[in-house]
Order: structure tokens, then C-alpha cells, then sequence
């Protein structure tokens, strides 16, 4: 079930701040691979045909696996609150161990000329799946919190909202859209930021970038509630 509306801001941050961190660094390490904005990968699957650049078999698979992590993730979390355990702290951990395994495997193999190589294919899947993990994890149990993965939502309702009022909406609506424009201006900041500094990172540190990731997954449990 959801956590309470009380959750912490820092949370929602570190989750769109990863989010958008991971997905930049895989794309320009893993050529084109989305982990985050998973359907982004047909996009640059097709790209690959035509160009017959690599990586055509992680796009691929990218979306089954999301969604069969995204099926894994339910069952463990419906498992977890059966036996009165904390799925969210649970579940961070798991993001954690895959976002670590995967930085793991980036700085033991890479950069790969080609991202379908076992050793680039397996660290791709790992930040699809911990990304999975994350988007599941946000439905079931941060519902209150804008996404904080897909940006395509937020702005569109962002863009929504400053229409309204510009038009002059008063009243409950006028509080509605201040108040989702108080959740959602800052869920695409922190991404925008995520993305933006993992760029840097990847053209200063290389492989290194990955090492963050997991340590801001571990610092979500900060923020995060013990129980529920």
C-alpha cells in the first residue's frame, strides 16, 4: 500500500535524480540503451537496423525484461507485507545490489565497442532491471510522488496546469495545480540534473560514472519509512 503523503522531498529527489542519471550514463556507454525510458529502445532499435550499429539485441530485450522485473517486483513486495517485512526498504536494497553489479561489470569490461557483448548485455539488463524495480516500487508504494522516471507525464501536465492558470482558474482547481506544480517542477529538475551531470561524468570519469548510481540508491533508505 501506499506510504504516507508525509514522505520526505529528498526521496522523490534522489529517485528522479537517479533515474535520469542512469539513463544518460547507459545511453552513451551501452550505444543508445535506455534503462530508464525503457519504449525509448524501439526508437534507437530502429536506428541500429537502418545503421547497423550495434546493440540491437539489448533494445531488444529491454522491455521484456522491465516488465518481467516489474512482475518479479510485485510478487516480492505482495510477499514481503504478507510476512509483515518492509517491501520498500527491501526493495531499495535489491535496486542497490543491481545498480552495484552493474558498476561493477562497467568498470571490469568496458567501454565496449559492442553493447550486445555478455559482459555489456548483462550490466544494460541489470540498471533495466533497477530501474524496473524503482518504477514498480514508486506505483505501489509512493503513489503521492510524481514519476520519477518518465518526464513525458509531468510536463505535459506541468504545461497543463500553467495553462490553467494563466487563464485565471480560482479555487480548489487553482490549489490543485499549485500543488501538482509543487510536486512535478521539482521531480523534472532532479532528473534534468541527473541526466545532466551524468553526461559530464561519463566524458570526465569514464566508466566510473556507474559508481554513483548505487550509492544514491543507498541513500534513499535514508528517507525511507522502516515500516510499510
Amino acid at each position: 500500500m501506499p506510504e504516507a503523503a508525509t514522505t520526505p522531498a529528498p526521496l522523490s529527489h534522489l529517485l528522479g535524480f537517479n533515474a535520469g542519471y542512469v539513463d544518460t550514463a547507459g545511453f552513451l556507454a551501452l550505444n543508445g540503451l535506455f534503462a530508464a525510458h525503457v519504449t525509448g529502445n524501439f526508437v534507437t532499435l530502429g536506428a541500429a537496423l537502418i545503421h547497423g550499429s550495434a546493440g540491437a539485441v539489448s533494445k531488444l530485450l529491454a522491455l521484456p525484461v522491465f516488465c518481467a522485473a516489474v512482475v518479479l517486483t510485485r510478487l516480492a513486495s505482495n510477499a514481503l507485507a504478507a510476512r509483515q517485512k518492509a517491501p520498500m526498504r527491501r526493495l531499495i536494497a535489491a535496486q542497490v545490489l543491481l545498480l552495484a553489479l552493474a558498476a561493477a561489470l562497467m568498470l571490469a569490461f568496458g567501454p565496449f565497442a559492442d553493447s550486445d557483448a555478455l559482459p555489456a548485455f548483462t550490466a544494460g539488463m541489470l540498471m533495466v532491471c533497477a530501474m524496473a524495480v524503482q518504477n514498480a516500487m514508486q506505483r505501489m508504494h509512493l503513489a503521492q510522488l510524481p514519476p520519477s522516471t518518465l518526464m513525458t507525464g509531468n510536463t505535459t501536465q506541468v504545461m497543463i496546469d500553467l495553462a490553467d492558470l494563466f487563464k485565471g482558474l480560482q479555487g480548489e482547481g487553482r490549489n490543485a495545480a499549485t500543488g501538482r506544480l509543487r510536486k512535478m517542477l521539482p521531480a523534472i529538475a532532479s532528473f534534468a540534473v541527473g541526466c545532466a551531470l551524468a553526461a559530464l561524468a561519463y566524458v570526465a570519469l569514464g566508466m566510473w560514472c556507474f559508481v554513483l548510481p548505487p550509492v544514491v540508491a543507498a541513500l534513499t533508505l535514508r528517507w525511507t519509512p522502516k515500516a510499510g
